[in-house]
């Protein structure tokens, strides 16, 4: 114990440096294994499929209606604590919601999710492999209300306008941004943080705004 004191010494680290990582660590071990073995739990009793390795820090909100079907794919992570979030706070723990047959929601393989609302009304909402989600976004395959006749906007729900969301492999959502029905985003697009896609976004490009456009082509080595 001694020697490790004098090491940490060495490399000016004092007391204070040391429980201060000491707290950070056991509160992220401590927190992803209780939120992990909580989600699973909540997955079993729901129904819904759960990859192998996949990981949660803080509560993760799981809503699935008969006829509905989540899908999350090996080594996904949740991001629901701002202990974990690196840029900013988190407004709400992830949730992903699905409502009536057909609407489904399926998450690829070594997604990571913070802070994300996704809710999947009567369509699909599939994120590939490696989709990186940054804080606060939200993604939805409705307007969840028929725009016209205006008298009717608050009972006619509007299923037949509803469409679904694709984003493709190793796509990085910033934060704070939000994805509207209809859209694909391509493969290893980039769209800027507080965006809002109303409209496809082409593979390898980066895209930002209200409304989003496409503002930066990518590598040609990484199109090809």
């Amino acid at each position: 114990m001694a020697n490790l004191w004098q090491k940490a010494r060495e490399r000016g680290l004092s007391l204070g440096n040391i429980l201060s990582y000491l707290s950070l660590t056991s509160l992220r071990v401590c927190g992803e294994a209780y939120s992990t073995l909580a989600l699973k739990l909540k997955a079993r009793l729901l129904g819904i499929s759960l990859g192998q390795k996949v990981t949660a820090h803080g509560p993760v909100g799981l809503l699935r209606w008969p006829g509905g079907r989540i899908d999350i794919g090996h080594g996904v992570h949740f991001i629901s604590s701002w202990r974990r979030a690196t840029a900013q706070t988190l407004y709400a723990p992830v949730r992903l919601r699905v409502f009536g047959p057909g609407a489904a929601i399926e998450i690829g393989d070594g997604c990571e999710l913070s802070g994300t609302s996704i809710t999947a009304r009567s369509q699909l909402i599939r994120l590939g492999k490696n989709v990186l989600l940054g804080p606060n976004c939200v993604i939805v395959d409705s307007d969840f209300h028929a725009p016209w006749p205006a008298h009717l906007r608050s009972s006619a729900p509007g299923y037949e306008r509803d469409l679904g969301v694709r984003i493709d492999d190793y796509a990085w959502i910033g934060m704070q941004c939000l994805i509207l029905k209809g859209v694909h985003i391509g493969r290893g697009a980039i769209i800027g943080a507080g965006s809002v896609v109303t409209r496809d976004i082409p593979a390898m490009t980066v895209a930002c705004g209200n409304p989003c456009r496409v503002v930066k082509t990518g590598p040609a080595s990484e199109r090809a």
